[in-house]
């Protein structure tokens, strides 16, 4: 990422809340109709497209040497996250901001996702899971994320071929990597924004994905057909150090602006 951007009320980027590693994030992204996101678009924003495509994506990866407040919580540092999100935008003085809005986060522990969920208002759910990595495998690189619901053992994997290159500014995994802002709908209909803050992330090209999930168990109907069918693109990000910041409410009578 470039120079850190200012929230609005602020003069500075807001105190820093988390900080940790995120590796190997393996990214399933599907094409979905608009008109499918559009009750979880938070308030103030409006959804984003990548050449006139609405994406929605799976990711998984490992979160490592997670700090809260500059603080290890034992036992909490390192774990998996699987997560379904979508893309978003806000037009500000300053610009437009690209963000992230998160429909579940599936992690390993309670008390992370208790904190999320405290502080956030974010989706999470805590759900028995495990990884393998063996990106560095001669043979087959791959890695791959399951999680564990009432139905049994979920899989997300990418297999990925060549060496890791960093894409095209105009590139689709620019387009779902670089979004540095996280925009979550609160109970009063408010908004919070919250900044992330990591470097451009060199991508693998993947040379097969595969994702089986039950759909519904996890996020209801609506996405079930869409998760069913082949992603229309997927890599394998290889991540670096982040910092999310702490959040920031909009306000409760932003409306959705048009388009």
């Amino acid at each position: 990422m470039g120079a850190p951007m200012t929230l609005d009320r602020a003069t500075a980027p807001a105190q820093s809340f988390l900080t940790a590693r995120w590796l190997r994030l393996a990214m399933l992204n599907y094409e979905i109709a608009p008109e499918t996101l559009a009750p979880f678009v938070p308030r103030g924003t409006v959804l984003d497209a990548w050449n006139g495509r609405t994406l929605l994506s799976v990711v998984g990866f490992e979160f490592l040497d997670t700090r809260v407040l500059g603080l290890p919580i034992p036992f909490h540092r390192d774990f998996e996250e699987v997560n379904l999100r979508f893309y978003v935008r806000r037009q500000t003085p300053d610009g437009s901001r690209r963000g992230v809005v998160f429909i579940k986060e599936i992690v390993p522990r309670r008390a992370i996702a208790f904190i999320a969920r405290r502080v956030y208002n974010e989706n999470y759910v805590a759900l028995p899971m495990r990884h393998s990595n063996l990106v560095s495998h001669p043979d087959k690189p791959a890695v791959s994320y399951e999680w564990k619901t009432g139905s049994g053992w979920n899989r997300l994997a990418v297999e990925v071929a060549g060496e890791p290159y960093l894409a095209p500014e105009s590139s689709e995994e620019t387009f779902v990597t670089e979004h540095y802002f996280g925009y979550v709908s609160q109970r009063d209909r408010s908004t919070v924004e919250y900044q992330v803050e990591h470097p451009r992330w060199r991508v693998w090209r993947a040379r097969h994905a595969t994702l089986e999930c039950d759909a519904q168990e996890l996020y209801g109907e609506r996405f079930t057909g869409v998760l069913a069918g082949r992603p229309s693109s997927a890599f394998l990000a290889e991540g670096s150090e982040v910092v999310v910041r702490r959040g920031v409410r909009l306000g409760a009578t932003l409306e959705r602006p048009a388009g």
